[in-house]
């Protein structure tokens, strides 16, 4: 009841002001004016305040609030997890069979030293360094091409 009375209380300066405003003629305004001022009265007139009113000073409604806050909070900490973790399901499982077919076939077959590399991706030796025979050759041939 109080509600319904503070609405059209304001409905009613909102329109007064809208009065004055056109007899300045700004029509504009005053016409924004009361479009603003009609707003809390057919809020009145729909229900909605009455509503609000009654909710506001509902447990039952606040508790559902809560619950409400409690299932938006679980749904926001169970996607930040999911994040975390790597994804969705059918990710998690693709990255697990991933991983299965890497530990049936390792890539450890390569030597680890390095001599089952390819010469073109092993890094050139430098001139004063001491190595086998065939990079020992093969950096006298660039010495000679350059008249070293």
């Amino acid at each position: 009841m109080i509600a319904e009375t503070v609405c059209s209380a304001v409905s009613v300066a909102g329109l007064g002001i809208a009065a004055v405003t056109a007899y300045r003629k700004r029509f504009l305004a005053a016409a924004r004016i009361a479009a603003y001022s009609l707003v809390p009265i057919g809020l009145v007139m729909t229900g909605v305040v009455g509503w609000l009113a009654d909710t506001a000073f509902s447990p039952t409604a606040w508790a559902g609030f809560v619950v409400l806050g409690g299932a938006w909070a679980l749904f926001m900490i169970t996607r930040a997890v999911e994040r975390r973790d790597g994804g969705t399901r059918k990710e998690r499982r693709a990255a697990k069979a991933a991983a299965r077919r890497e530990a049936a076939a390792p890539a450890a077959s390569v030597p680890s030293l390095g001599q089952g590399v390819p010469p073109a991706s092993r890094p050139a030796a430098t001139p004063g360094a001491k190595s086998s025979g065939d990079d020992f050759s093969d950096i006298e041939a660039i010495l000679k091409k350059h008249g070293i």
